[in-house]
């Protein structure tokens, strides 16, 4: 089997050769393609960070397995980890915590476990990264959250926290506040859990949940999470268990996956042969599991984790009385320990499944859309503008553009209501929601609106429109603070 191999930037060439040097060792039955990506190909001017050649590689061959990456910094060029990411599909980000013994943690010494997975919807949300400036003092940042991409990823950890054993998987979100946006998330997440009723299913608002994670990180077995909130989640479950340098991560797709360590690329310390390679090892050892190279797995992840229990560390962990390592010297002593078992949390040697390797090429793109079940109608629009006049003045302009049609529901600026009631203690920046809806309560057609919009243009700089629509009686738009 063939796989997708990318070195990474700055220690990643020196951590990715010692992952191939103890899968070698190992026997592990798969060839690698090196592919370029990178610091150094976006140096080369290819603005996603990797070759054409490197993209038809990937997609042929299903399988990425990558050091970490920068992304050079005021080029105005997107992460290419993101990018990969998103481009490929690759909807759900799994990362697995766990108590690693021989690395030295608050809740290690308290003798409190952690077997924690999070699963972070990887597509998404603000990573769209579509931002504009509205005026010169506003910045606008739009977040999607859809149903398909949310139940795509929903199903996964369902399916995964089933397959692993798990009694209760968690939903963290903020739907107190964007009852919108992560409503949808919370909304499809029960839907979803309704197929699994052997799972104990429950939500926690993600704030609360931060503060649970680190005080009884081991109440909490899965939990699947919106893209930001589970990018930052993930990280704190990181620093639970000793930090990023021991934090697996794989991106699942349905038909290109990445495994990659997310730790950052440590330029200071690039080429000096002293850096952990744990992080991607953990990741290709989920990459084997993921290829149903079952056995291998379970005996490389063996001889790492009694590696650990004895003691034995590089210069970022570890108890200093005990002379580190180099990374060679570390991956060494692995491949020494093949077929020794740990103390705590061994693992079960089963039998190799490869999984078949196939080769395809899409014919196009994957339209992803559910069922309207019931109709949709225009009800009336949101007009964004720029202004720096006061909220009754921008009323009154903005009520002569009503006409037979339109009627002034209210204003808001930053969210808060400040028009028909207000306060005066409420600070303004230059940008106005202006929210009109029908007059009489019948449906209005995109005609309306752009009528609307010529005439309101007389008076305002329009910077961005929203339509207010309705699914049978639910109102698909929140309200104003206030409103």
């Amino acid at each position: 089997m063939k796989i997708a191999v990318a070195k990474g930037d700055g220690i990643g060439p020196e951590i990715m050769q010692a992952v191939l040097l103890i899968f070698e060792a190992n026997q592990v039955p798969l060839e690698y393609e090196m592919v370029e990506m990178g610091k150094w190909v976006f140096d080369k001017g290819f603005s996603n960070g990797m070759t054409k050649e490197a993209q038809i590689t990937i997609e042929n061959l299903g399988i990425l397995f990558k050091g970490p990456m920068e992304t050079p910094k005021g080029k105005g060029v997107k992460s290419v980890n993101v990018t990969a990411r998103k481009t490929w599909n690759t909807y759900a980000n799994k990362r697995v915590f766990q108590t690693l013994h021989g690395v030295d943690t608050v809740f290690s010494k308290a003798n409190i476990p952690i077997d924690l997975t999070i699963v972070r919807e990887n597509i998404e949300d603000t990573y769209g990264g579509i931002e504009h400036m509205l005026t010169h003092d506003v910045a606008l940042s739009r977040r999607f959250i859809t149903r398909p991409g949310s139940l795509q990823v929903i199903k996964y950890a369902f399916e995964m926290a089933k397959k692993k054993g798990t009694k209760r998987i968690t939903c963290g979100h903020k739907a107190n506040i964007m009852k919108l946006t992560d409503g949808l998330f919370l909304e499809c997440f029960y839907e979803v859990a309704k197929e699994y009723p052997e799972l104990k299913a429950d939500d926690v608002i993600v704030d609360d949940l931060c503060m649970k994670l680190v005080t009884r990180p081991d109440l909490f077995d899965v939990v699947v999470l919106t893209n930001l909130q589970g990018d930052i989640v993930s990280d704190l479950c990181a620093g639970l268990i000793g930090g990023l340098g021991f934090a697996p991560s794989a991106n699942i797709g349905d038909h290109i996956s990445i495994f990659e360590a997310v730790h950052g690329t440590a330029p200071d310390i690039a080429g000096k042969n002293i850096a952990n390679p744990t992080a991607l090892l953990l990741s290709g050892i989920s990459m084997l599991r993921h290829l149903g190279l079952m056995e291998n797995a379970a005996i490389i992840e063996n001889a790492l984790l009694y590696t650990l229990e004895s003691g034995v560390h590089t210069g970022d962990f570890g108890n200093k009385s005990i002379p580190a390592l180099n990374t060679s010297q570390f991956s060494e002593t692995i491949i020494a320990n093949f077929g020794k078992i740990p103390k705590v949390n061994a693992k079960k040697i089963l039998p190799n499944m490869p999984k078949t390797n196939t080769l395809f090429r899409l014919e196009k793109n994957a339209m992803m859309i559910s069922k309207e079940m019931e109709e949709e109608q225009i009800v009336g629009v949101d007009m964004f503008i720029e202004s720096a006049e006061q909220p009754n003045v921008i009323a009154q302009k903005c009520e002569r553009h009503g006409g037979l049609k339109f009627k002034l529901i209210n204003i808001s600026n930053r969210g808060t209501q400040v028009w028909p009631t207000g306060s005066v203690y409420t600070n303004l920046v230059n940008q106005y929601n202006v929210r009109f809806e029908s007059l009489d309560g019948t449906p209005l057609n995109q005609q309306d609106i752009s009528g609307l919009y010529v005439s309101l243009s007389g008076d305002f700089k329009i910077c961005s429109t929203e339509l207010l629509n309705t699914w049978g009686n639910q109102r698909a738009y929140s309200l104003a603070q206030g409103q």
